[in-house]
């Protein structure tokens, strides 16, 4: 199987390309060649800027794959890039949406299907509709034949570990130095958390799989977790105790909707997905990593690549700390 990637050094593509190469394919990327590069030397590199059309669609002109994976279209123009890029010159297009397209409303079932109506509240979401929409189109039209996958909250090693309020948080150091950490509406969202590689698997074994064309997919893991357990899985990673001091989403958001945009945007909600669609189809799609392996990896990776960020420097975290512990906010444990 000819494979390439559109990105393929991020946090997701690490994983497709280790289980592609496991599945004996061949593999290229192509990225803008600024990120460190710890792909095995068998991946083919192609350096370019998707953004560039002028550049994009010519150096692809006389090549063919079997399947082509999109990880880095956000919008409608670079979704029109790849379908004139690639249309007619590969058999699958594999599109890496988002499960931020469901928006934040509750199924009666609780669990977020393929099914269900798709209203996002972000412009990030909505764009990735729109690049659904055209790929969809696309394949309509005889481009190619189009699948979409659609991941939730990723982790591991070469990224950070987010926790309720934020993307790259102090809170795990003042989990580690015995200090407590703010979480939202008591900790009762619900939420899921799938390692790189597991989510890995769904990209790499859709490829040629038929019957994945013109289908989309949830690919999340098994484990819904209420945001309690999550800093209570991932405090045990680092073989340490969570006490957490809650406080209402909308008075941590107040205090920097910037920093706290992750919780302002997503993590106040409910966001548990079911994939069973993905297992049925992708049978080689099964997540095997738990979440305190995987947070204790990825961790130790935050630390070793010098991006652990000290929480004695974190002067806001610490005063909205002793706000609610003023207010009579007493901590416990997660």
């Amino acid at each position: 199987m000819r494979t390439l990637i559109i990105g393929g050094t991020g946090l997701i593509s690490v994983g497709i390309v280790k289980h592609l190469l496991a599945r004996g394919a061949q593999v290229a990327v192509f990225n803008r060649g600024k990120r460190d590069d710890t792909l095995p030397p068998q991946v083919e590199r192609i350096i370019g800027d998707r953004d560039r059309s002028e550049s994009f669609g010519p150096l692809f002109a006389n090549k063919r794959y079997d399947a082509v994976i999109d990880m880095m279209c956000f919008n409608a123009e670079q979704a029109q890039a790849s379908i004139d890029a690639f249309g007619g010159r590969c058999q699958q297009f594999i599109f890496c949406s988002t499960v931020a397209t469901y928006g934040v409303e509750l199924p009666p079932r609780v669990l977020i299907d393929e099914q269900f109506p798709q209203r996002p509240i972000s412009e990030y979401g909505r764009n990735k509709v729109i690049c659904e929409q055209a790929f969809l189109r696309a394949q309509q039209q005889g481009a190619f034949q189009t699948t979409i996958i659609r991941p939730s909250c990723t982790y591991g090693p070469g990224g950070t570990l987010i926790d309720q309020l934020e993307f790259a948080p102090t809170s795990w150091d003042r989990i580690e130095r015995g200090l407590p950490v703010l979480c939202a509406d008591g900790g009762m969202g619900l939420w899921q958390a799938t390692h790189r590689d597991d989510c890995g698997k769904a990209f790499a074994y859709a490829v040629m799989n038929p019957k994945t064309f013109g289908q989309a997919y949830n690919a999340t893991c098994d484990d819904i977790f209420t945001w309690r357990d999550f800093f209570r899985e991932a405090a045990a990673g680092l073989g340490k105790k969570a006490m957490l001091v809650s406080m209402p989403a909308d008075w941590i958001v107040e205090r920097d909707p910037q920093r706290f945009g992750l919780l302002k945007d997503i993590s106040r909600y409910h966001a548990p997905c079911d994939s069973s669609k993905a297992k049925r189809d992708i049978p080689e799609f099964r997540c095997e990593i738990g979440f305190r392996d995987g947070a204790r990896e990825t961790l130790s990776d935050v630390r070793k690549r010098g991006a652990w960020r000290d929480s004695r420097s974190d002067a806001l975290y610490q005063t909205m700390i002793d706000d609610a512990l003023a207010a009579g906010i007493r901590p416990f444990e997660a």
